[in-house]
Parts: structure tokens; C-alpha cells; sequence
């Protein structure tokens, strides 16, 4: 049987193979009595100059009752080299984790603007957008599931209720819709 640290141990691996570098680290306290923490493991300049990805882990230590052919990690990649946007995603992982599935298509309030630079304050789920499928989907570190990467996109307030209305594909493929920007204009009809 592995240890939290060794499934961490081997998605680091993963992770420093397919993005070149090793990153920092952000640790969460686990508001889980027992539950292992969560981390946010942030790449500067990736996937180009002027970007920033993280990667959460901990989020996949936990059960949830939808997670049955594998478990959910979180990845945010945004035009930004502000720390605020990964750590946020750390944050909804180890606040959220056990309740919600981080499904394709769910929408999550994060209740507050996530960075000065933006007025955005929610995000959507979905498939990572700089990784390729054989990157993010089935990685195996050695525990009873599998893990795959969910992507994180910053959204505007008003944008839950177009996605909600519209579905998510009609969004994403909005003339104004930039799955990297934070300062992209709002999309208030579809």
C-alpha cells in the first residue's frame, strides 16, 4: 500500500517531466481532521513567459461518492504571474474536497475578485487546455484509482448564469472566450 507521499512523490515526477522544472510549493492545512494537507505546486513561465500553472494534490486523498473510475487533481494555467490564482485553486481544493466532484462543467463561486488584476471571482471545470490527453488523464501513482487532471478557468460573476443558461460549450467557443486571460472582455449573452 502507498502513502500519501508516495503517490505525491510520483505525480511530482509526472509533473516535473512533462513541464521541465520543479516548482514551488504552497502548502494547505487540511480542514479534514486526518486528512492528509493539500498543495498547490506552482510553475512560473509555464506554459510561456508572462504565464503561471499550478497544480493542486491533496484533493484526490479524500472520497467522493462520483469519483469512481478515478480521483481529480486541479491545474490553472492564466496569462498572470500572480500567485493569487493557483493559490486560489488550492484553496476551493482543500475547502471543497469530499463534497464537491470537480466534475466537467461544474461551476464554483469563489465568492470574492480572485486577484486585483481581475474582477473575476468563479471558475469552471474542464479539460486542461495545455496539456495533451495522454498527460492528464490516468495517472498512475500507485494508489487504488487513477489520477487525471481537471482544469480551472477563471470566470466573471455574471458568466455563471450565461454558463448555467447556454452549456459550456457554447461559452467556450464565445468570439470573446480566452481560457488564459484574466482581463479578456465579459460574456454577458451567448
Amino acid at each position: 500500500m502507498t502513502t500519501s507521499k508516495d503517490r505525491l512523490k510520483r505525480f511530482l515526477a509526472r509533473l516535473d517531466g512533462i513541464f521541465g522544472r520543479e516548482p514551488k510549493f504552497y502548502p494547505f492545512d487540511s480542514l479534514i481532521p486526518g486528512a492528509p494537507k493539500v498543495a498547490v505546486m506552482v510553475y512560473d513561465d509555464v506554459p510561456e513567459p508572462g504565464y503561471i500553472t499550478g497544480v493542486t494534490y491533496g484533493l484526490s486523498e479524500v472520497q467522493h461518492p462520483e469519483w469512481r473510475l478515478g480521483r481529480p487533481e486541479l491545474i490553472i494555467s492564466v496569462e498572470s504571474t500572480d500567485t493569487r490564482w493557483p493559490l486560489a485553486v488550492g484553496e476551493l481544493a482543500n475547502q471543497l474536497r469530499g463534497d464537491c466532484p470537480f466534475a466537467y462543467g461544474d461551476v464554483i463561486n469563489f465568492g470574492e475578485p480572485i486577484s486585483p488584476e481581475s474582477e473575476m471571482a468563479a471558475f469552471f471545470v474542464f479539460a486542461p487546455s495545455i496539456l495533451e490527453r495522454e498527460d492528464f488523464l490516468n495517472i498512475d501513482v500507485g494508489g487504488p484509482q487513477t489520477l487525471s487532471l481537471a482544469g480551472m478557468y477563471p470566470i466573471y460573476p455574471p458568466e455563471v448564469k450565461v454558463i448555467r443558461a447556454e452549456g459550456l460549450k457554447a461559452f467556450w467557443h464565445h468570439e470573446n472566450f480566452d481560457p488564459f486571460s484574466v482581463t479578456r472582455p465579459g460574456i454577458t449573452k451567448l
